[in-house]
């Protein structure tokens, strides 16, 4: 996310006009849906695939302050380097997997009520959070997706459901394409990433238009001292704080835990060449080529005011296709939801994240 929020702050994020429709849970049919945000509530009802009603209760505790996640950390080491990740409660087990710039702490709203019903575990991938940066090292999508095979592998142990969001989306359908071990049995994308960086987004005018200055900004970052004045100017906390808002639909959600969550692991040392690396990087494999190769189920949540994969951008309106021609994926657009829809409107997302989980195959 950090790399979006530094594009947003050198220029303004492509415009959208969305357009609302999602798919039923059934694969047969398309539905138009509208998904509105709602004030904090003690409960809501939430419709099963087989149309029976489930009763989740959310409370204003559903939500884990800072300290009490990063208190509950553990470290695994994979090739050489020290990976930070939180496991909390019993069940099948979720993996969470974080977008550029974020970390375990941005599912802050979600590891509660999830961990009531099912194992989560949040990762920190390599140059992120708590996790190592290592300098020099560069990063690409593949590296992410490797990490999260192995972890699934060596840590989790039992067949999981990846969710993602942004980059982290993309890493966990890298991931899943990649798969032959049965290690994943469900997906869950939250706004996903065309890439890497936004020179993956080359079939976009708008995308097209900023390209020589897409370029000249990579070339610029590559001089360290610019590189560095311009981190610094980004991530001082009244600059991250009007980024985010202009990120979030729900501006109540940009509290000060947040721009914490954004801030803290930016001033660790490796950070600055961990954001280089990836706005300057290779974008990686494309989910154009890679979403035909999934078979498991996929959930795809989309907030409709992203100004970074906007509906009515390529990556929108590809995945805003794929319903129609894939029956294992299920489609809902969140109406006034940014592009972190896990922190910005929790309850929407639970709304229909909860029963698509209760509708997978068990274990």
């Amino acid at each position: 996310m950090a790399a979006a929020c530094l594009s947003t702050f050198i220029s303004p994020p492509l415009s959208s006009n969305p357009r609302l429709f999602s798919s039923s849970t059934s694969s047969s049919s398309l539905q138009l849906h509208r998904l509105r945000p709602a004030h904090l509530r003690n409960s809501f009802t939430l419709l099963s695939n087989g149309g029976d009603n489930l009763t989740a209760t959310i409370s204003d505790n559903t939500s884990l302050k800072l300290t009490g996640i990063y208190e509950r950390c553990s470290t695994w080491k994979w090739r050489g380097h020290v990976i930070n990740f939180l496991v909390s409660g019993e069940g099948p087990p979720l993996l969470l997997v974080h977008g550029f710039g974020a970390s375990v702490g941005h599912w802050r709203r979600n590891i509660g009520v999830l961990s009531e019903s099912y194992t989560v575990y949040a990762v920190d991938l390599l140059g992120f959070g708590a996790s190592d940066k290592p300098v020099g090292f560069d990063y690409t999508m593949e590296t992410w997706a490797q990490l999260i095979l192995d972890f699934l592998d060596e840590v989790v142990k039992k067949p999981a459901v990846l969710i993602g969001n942004s980059v982290g989306s993309l890493a966990c359908v890298i991931a899943a394409a990649e798969s032959v071990h049965g290690l994943v049995r469900g997906l869950v994308l939250l706004n996903c990433a065309g890439g890497m960086n936004n020179k993956a987004i080359v079939d976009d005018w708008r995308v097209k238009l900023l390209l020589p200055l897409l370029w000249l900004f990579d070339f610029l970052l590559k001089q360290r001292s610019i590189a560095s004045a311009l981190f610094e100017r980004v991530k001082q906390r009244e600059n991250l704080k009007n980024i985010l808002l202009s990120v979030y639909g729900n501006k109540e959600a940009v509290d000060e835990e947040l721009v914490e969550i954004i801030k803290r692991p930016a001033d660790g040392e490796g950070a600055l060449d961990a954001f280089v690396s990836v706005v300057t990087g290779p974008p990686g494999p494309n989910p154009v080529s890679l979403m035909p190769k999934i078979s498991l189920p996929v959930l795809v949540l989309w907030g409709d005011q992203d100004p970074f994969t906007p509906l009515d951008g390529p990556v929108g309106k590809y995945f805003s296709s794929l319903p129609s021609r894939l029956p294992n994926i299920s489609l809902y657009i969140l109406e006034g939801v940014g592009h972190c829809p896990h922190d910005d409107r929790p309850d929407l997302v639970h709304e229909r994240l909860l029963p698509w989980l209760g509708s997978l195959p068990s274990l």
